[in-house]
């Protein structure tokens, strides 16, 4: 209640009606549902909404959606296997201490006027990401590793002049839905089938399906379902035989032990970064990167920005910024190649921060760690009978898939029953992929512990016999 006797909302700016009223008369309206009048009737609400009273102190909001959130049951209060696109990896504490400094914390790459070193901080992280993945450019990132991915498509698209591209059937569903919207109307996704023993691209197929019409063949590796790609070179120069473009979409973490995709004839690499020291976020904290050779043809094309170290007029003094900043809507806005919004400027100095932490021995270290403990966990998970891990008969790193087909149980109702023991298990994979029935995606990295593991087994193994 304001000291005028106007009932108002307390958190919703202006909403005392004099001051409403002003505001209305100013852009010569009577009634605030004169801003509504282009939206049709039928989408309009004609009653009230059945909300509570509005909570008018911070304290009393504040213990709110304390007790809202405490519903959740985290990976803190549960062991994890989920990973399928965002994976709960360590974060040193440095990479949150760099973070949340008051001159970088924000998702803005900046500007000169409040730098603060955040360009210097950009570069660095581009370096870094480029010495890891053999490329000379890499972006600003973009926001997440579906969005790199699919400009990764259109960037394609447009240095070849050609609408067509063919994707693995075997894809993230959830990235290329994003990737299929963002291609809306003018590029066609094409999905190559796979081989059902190994997961590998059928290439046969794959010929069947790249034309003179083909902008660029896109595959993941490792895959989406947890296999390494192993026809990658094949791959890449069925695409540079009509004159297409290689993109491969990459987890991060595996470079320390897995070729980088340049040596098998990438000309776009692309992927997220999440797993180099970013916590795992309910619709956040995760952000993409994009690279390239250093060719203007690929330079021109990256919507994004860029930033790069020039001489000052001072001997032996070095400057960062922009690089060719008039390709981007930035610089010339509906001229640009792409339109780009918000960047997540902060987590590429969040991985700059762990890259530069873990160095080339500390991500071979992760990387073996890894592949390592997601071996033996699919090892164990095979002693169960009517267990099969994984599914395929690839070579895979950090995901795998868990075959439950001969167990007589869903997976829905194994993973019931894991949550009810503090598990969580795998993704289920009969909606997105029917083809492999009853199998589940599991995720298996550093962070999990031998003991970690067994519990693990032991709990489907008491899942299976109810």
């Amino acid at each position: 209640m304001s000291d005028r006797g106007y009932k108002y909302h307390p958190y919703i700016p202006n909403s005392i009606p004099e001051v409403q009223k002003k505001m209305l008369k100013e852009i010569g309206l009577k009634d605030l549902k004169d801003l509504h009048e282009g939206i049709p009737e039928d989408l309009k609400l004609k009653k009230k909404m059945n909300l509570p009273n509005p909570l008018k102190s911070e304290y009393e909001l504040k213990r709110h959606i304390e007790e809202v959130l405490a519903k959740n049951i985290s990976c803190k209060d549960c062991l994890n296997f989920i990973g399928a696109g965002c994976w709960q990896h360590y974060i040193p504490a440095v990479c949150d201490e760099i973070n949340t400094r008051a001159e970088f914390l924000t998702a803005y790459g900046g500007e000169p006027y409040e730098d603060h070193g955040r360009f210097q901080a950009l570069f660095e992280y581009q370096s870094l990401v480029g010495e890891l993945v053999d490329m000379e450019v890499v972006n600003v990132p973009t926001y997440d590793g579906a969005q790199a991915s699919a400009t990764s498509v259109r960037m394609a698209s447009r240095i070849t002049g050609k609408k067509e591209v063919v994707i693995p059937s075997t894809m993230d569903p959830d990235r290329f839905l994003i990737m299929k919207n963002y291609c809306r109307p003018d590029i066609t996704l094409i999905h190559a089938n796979y081989d059902l023993k190994s997961g590998q691209m059928d290439l046969d197929d794959l010929k069947t399906k790249v034309s003179d019409k083909t902008a660029a063949i896109y595959f993941e590796n490792p895959s989406f379902l947890g296999f390494i790609e192993e026809n990658g070179d094949k791959i890449s120069k069925a695409a540079h035989k009509v004159g297409a473009i290689s993109i491969v979409y990459v987890d991060p973490i595996s470079l320390g032990i897995l070729q980088s995709p340049v040596k098998y004839g990438a000309d776009i690499i692309c992927g997220d970064l999440q797993p180099l020291g970013m916590h795992m976020s309910y619709g956040g904290g995760q952000s993409g990167f994009i690279a390239t050779h250093d060719k203007l043809k690929f330079v021109q094309e990256f919507p994004s920005r860029l930033f790069g170290l020039a001489p000052t007029s001072t001997e032996g003094e070095y400057g960062f910024g922009d690089i060719y900043y008039d390709r981007t809507s930035f610089g010339v806005r509906e001229g640009g190649k792409e339109y780009v919004g918000t960047h997540t400027a902060l987590w590429g100095i969040t991985a700059g921060v762990y890259l530069s932490l873990m160095g080339p021995k500390g991500m071979f270290e992760v990387g073996k760690t890894i592949m390592q403990k997601s071996q033996y966990s699919a090892y164990k998970l095979s002693s169960i009978k009517g267990v099969k891990a994984s599914k395929f008969n690839s070579c895979f790193f950090k995901e795998f898939i868990v075959d439950f087909n001969k167990t007589g149980k869903t997976v829905g109702k194994i993973n019931k029953t894991l949550l009810s023991k503090g598990i969580f298990g795998g993704k289920d994979l009969f909606n997105e992929f029917p083809e492999l029935g009853q199998s589940a995606l599991y995720c298996v990295t550093e962070v999990h512990t031998k003991s970690d593991i067994n519990k693990l087994v032991e709990a489907i193994e008491e899942a299976i016999r109810e």
